[in-house]
């Protein structure tokens, strides 16, 4: 057995700063290209329509058209957004319950489409291979030195490079940040949007670092993947405050709205006892008892819900977001013969909104009534066509498909269902190959069937691959 020789030890022990190092840059880059599959996503068609309200004039002030960039939320407390795909941008629900008003999420909108427009979320392997290209030389450098005898030298040559590597990586990533608030700032001037909203944000950001000790000072700034929220403040207030947009009020209608989603999602996602004493029954505004609605909801008091439900009918009876609620609150609560007027009238008042239809056709399922089911395949066909993203509207379509016996085309929406759900590659495959061996051969179903299949085998082997 061979001795090692005593600066051995403290070998090992310069290795672990320099593997800490290495995992940061690998987190980095993780965090940098999450998926959003990773995250919850929640649907909600109030919601998303009020994003899409919000997103659209921005989108026109970048030379882009309404509806060209999707808002998708997220379950998820953090107070973040992020941008993945080269369109979609994500929005944690923790923004949504941190922000005051629709400008501060407008604010947030903006910079997250001044990187849709710079092309950050696929430039970022740019940045990536760059660090990566450091880190690699460093390690054969050092490698090289210790097998010449070199271990002190060695081992520092490799600690420089890595650390040089998640500098050059961090510097990359501030310099994208940096960029998307310039941008930010121009799409809201352009928009007529004031700037107020944003530096309102970001000064909640600063807060938020004071809390936790996060240092504002310069020599913190190498560290950080965003620039310091205190030199982002006085670089945007600069550009801000000579805008003509910066004393416009913000838009009533949009801010009431806000106020609304903001309420509804407090309820849906917080615990009941924290949104009852948040919204007592003595405040009797819109967005309280859309919050209340939801939690008694939640905690299994129907009635209470329904009574909520009928106070804000009260106010705006033709409210489709209003009607939907109702619907569900009945239909969830065992009731789906009573749920099916509110929600006809939501869809009808929605033009046919995917996500009620989604809604209405499972309360014609769920009534188990055959009479009940033509209407049901009638307005899940509606709301695939309209949005085909949704793997619940396809579970429900799959259910009618199979009462009328036509196997091949229920196999076809469980596919359509499987293909949507993240780790059901094998369950997409099966049902797709059992759709095309009941489908006429070159039908657009059957095309269809194909499609979902040669893209779940390809899947399957890469995770037998993995493996």
């Amino acid at each position: 057995m061979t001795d090692f020789p005593p600066q051995s030890a403290s070998g090992a022990q310069r290795l672990r700063p320099l593997l800490r190092i290495l995992l940061t840059l690998l987190a980095m880059v993780a965090v940098a290209v999450r998926p959003a599959a990773a995250q919850s996503i929640l649907r909600d068609a109030e919601t998303e329509a009020l994003f899409q309200d919000m997103m659209d004039p921005l989108l026109v002030a970048a030379g882009l058209k309404p509806g060209q960039v999707r808002v998708h939320l997220l379950g998820d407390r953090s107070i973040n957004a992020f941008v993945a795909g080269s369109q979609d941008i994500y929005v944690f629900s923790g923004l949504i319950e941190a922000a005051d008003s629709a400008e501060e999420v407008q604010g947030v909108l903006a910079h997250e489409l001044g990187h849709v427009m710079g092309g950050h979320a696929i430039r970022v392997n740019e940045g990536a291979r760059t660090a990566t290209g450091i880190s690699l030389l460093s390690l054969l450098l050092g490698a090289a030195a210790i097998a010449a005898g070199g271990g002190e030298a060695g081992m520092g040559i490799m600690m420089a490079g890595q650390q040089a590597a998640l500098g050059k990586f961090l510097a990359f990533s501030r310099v994208q940040e940096s960029t998307a608030d310039a941008a930010g700032a121009q799409y809201l001037s352009k928009a007529g949007i004031s700037g107020r909203g944003s530096l309102a944000f970001f000064k909640k950001l600063q807060n938020l670092e004071f809390r936790y000790g996060i240092k504002q000072d310069d020599d913190q700034a190498y560290g950080r993947t965003h620039p310091m929220s205190g030199d982002r403040i006085q670089a945007l207030r600069e550009v801000y405050v000579i805008d003509p947009a910066w004393q416009k009020p913000a838009d009533p209608k949009i801010e009431a709205r806000f106020q609304r989603i903001k309420a509804k999602l407090s309820g849906y996602i917080a615990e009941p006892e924290r949104t009852l004493r948040k919204f007592p029954e003595s405040n009797t505004t819109i967005p309280a008892r859309y919050a209340r609605a939801y939690a008694w909801h939640k905690s299994a008091y129907p009635q209470k819900a329904l009574t909520e439900v009928e106070g804000l009918l009260a106010t705006s009876p033709d409210d489709p977001y209003f009607l939907e609620l109702e619907g569900q609150v009945l239909l969830e609560s065992g009731r789906p013969k009573e749920a099916i007027p509110a929600l006809r009238k939501a869809v009808s008042l929605s033009r046919s909104q995917p996500l009620i239809s989604a809604t209405l056709g499972h309360a014609l399922i769920a009534t188990e009534d055959p009479a009940n089911y033509a209407e049901a395949e009638q307005v899940l066909k509606t709301a695939v066509a309209l949005d085909n993203q949704n793997p619940f509207a396809w579970y429900q379509l799959g259910i009618v498909y199979a009462n009328k016996g036509d196997q091949a085309r229920a196999a076809l929406a469980s596919a359509e269902r499987y293909s949507l759900e993240g780790g059901q590659s094998g369950l997409a495959l099966r049902n797709a190959e059992m759709a095309m061996q009941g489908l006429p051969q070159g039908s657009p179903d059957w095309i269809r069937a194909q499609d979902i299949s040669l893209v779940a085998r390809a899947e399957v082997e890469r995770e037998r691959k993995r493996r």
